[in-house]
């Protein structure tokens, strides 16, 4: 049995190694002497922290019996299981990583090595691209081939993360880091979070190249299922990046309507067809449906600035609910001032038949006019509501005033 590596003072362990744990059996223990192994030869004084999720077989007393430190985690999950064995670590740095025999715990000192040189985070790579292997069965074909390089693609270009492997779950992260992330999600897009998450707060990060081995389960398969965590992956992206999600398609339809707009006023022929208003309905239809994301994006980025979930963007701090208002009321004025207009026409013409091409020119944008016009008003009320935050709460009557001043 390898006897754990802990200084006498416990709370001031280097190193947590954090594994989550559902009915790992076959694989448990050899991950924990591994673990156990590599920091007794580097000289890292640490820990093992199991984070059991409601394993049914003998993991939680292999474990034990190895040295390491379980803890019972009752909310099903990947994620939730390494939050709260994370939550309960006591070193200054933690390592994670599965205990399905498939990441070498021996690689272990590498990752220290990198988070004592002030790396907040420091992600394993099991890609070739980033320099690591995945040996022959060690990855599904379309995890290895489609859905680990699209999704790590995607981190790349909407949050200008620098990781090749975005789905590797072994990484090391300092604990202050991990604290100031407000982590939240309790599936497997935990990973994918602690990423983007990171990526958002400008975390310092490095990559280690690492060995995927095949997992030695012999009872049960892996817990990942391909369709549904890689869905619940690119939700994540969608959620964490108001500007992909909403602004640019919202600034997408906005160019369209303009263009649209362009062409359709002057009765543009274009191979012989005229633009006419029913090129003018669709661009406003377009203009609407663009507005309404960047209206969305806004609010959505405020939001997730007050949650805690991203940092606040300064320009959208500065914008007020009277700023709003102001720029909703002003659209809504010159669409009735278009419409006023067509209204005059017909009043000049006896309420009588009108030229209705013409007309429609005056009416189609005074209409779109207005209806952006009221979405900016209601959107800048509901920017104001967002940005409500709860007061401190006021100290008791009988609470000892500190203050000597008279009153």
């Amino acid at each position: 049995m390898t006897e754990p590596l802990n200084d006498s003072n416990e709370t001031n362990l280097e190193l947590s190694v954090v594994m989550p744990c559902l009915n790992e059996a076959d694989t448990i223990g050899i991950c924990v002497e591994k673990a156990m192994h590599a920091m007794k030869e580097a000289g890292i004084s640490g820990e093992v922290i199991i984070a059991d999720n409601g394993s049914t077989d003998d993991s939680k007393s292999i474990a034990e019996a190895l040295g390491a430190r379980t803890i019972d985690v009752a909310e099903r999950g990947y994620g939730a299981a390494l939050m709260h064995g994370i939550e309960s670590s006591r070193g200054k740095y933690v390592i994670m990583g599965d205990a399905d025999d498939s990441y070498n715990f021996l690689e272990i000192p590498q990752f220290v090595d990198k988070l004592r040189q002030d790396f907040d985070l420091v992600q394993g790579c099991r890609l070739p691209r980033g320099g690591g292997q995945v040996l022959p069965g060690a990855m599904p074909f379309l995890h290895r081939w489609f859905g680990n390089p699209a999704l790590s693609w995607l981190v790349r270009l909407m949050f200008r993360i620098p990781i090749h492997d975005v789905y590797c779950g072994m990484r090391g992260f300092t604990r202050r880091h991990y604290d100031r992330l407000d982590m939240r999600s309790p599936g497997m897009e935990f990973a994918t979070e602690m990423i983007i998450k990171s990526g958002l707060h400008n975390a310092s990060m490095a990559q280690v190249p690492i060995t995927l081995h095949p997992d030695g389960r012999k009872e049960h398969g892996p817990h990942l299922r391909t369709f549904r965590d890689g869905w619940r992956t690119l939700r994540l992206f969608l959620v964490f990046s108001p500007k992909w999600t909403f602004f640019r398609p919202g600034l997408l339809l906005v160019a369209i309507a303009i263009l649209g707009y362009a062409l359709a006023i002057p009765q543009v022929r274009i191979f012989g067809a005229a633009l006419d208003v029913h090129t003018l309905l669709i661009a406003s239809l377009a203009g609407l449906l663009g507005w309404q994301c960047i209206l969305l994006a806004t609010l959505a980025r405020i939001f997730a600035a007050r949650e805690g979930m991203m940092p606040p963007h300064h320009k959208l701090e500065e914008l007020t609910v009277e700023k709003g208002l102001v720029f909703g009321m002003l659209g809504t004025l010159i669409g009735t001032g278009l419409i006023a207009v067509v209204i005059y026409q017909w009043w000049q013409a006896d309420f009588g038949p009108l030229d209705y091409p013409r007309t429609m020119r005056f009416v189609v944008p005074g209409v779109t006019l207005i209806a952006a016009g009221f979405q900016t008003s209601m959107a800048a009320l509901m920017a104001g509501v967002l940005k409500m935050h709860r007061r401190d709460p006021i100290a008791p009557a009988n609470s000892k005033v500190t203050d000597s001043t008279p009153v």
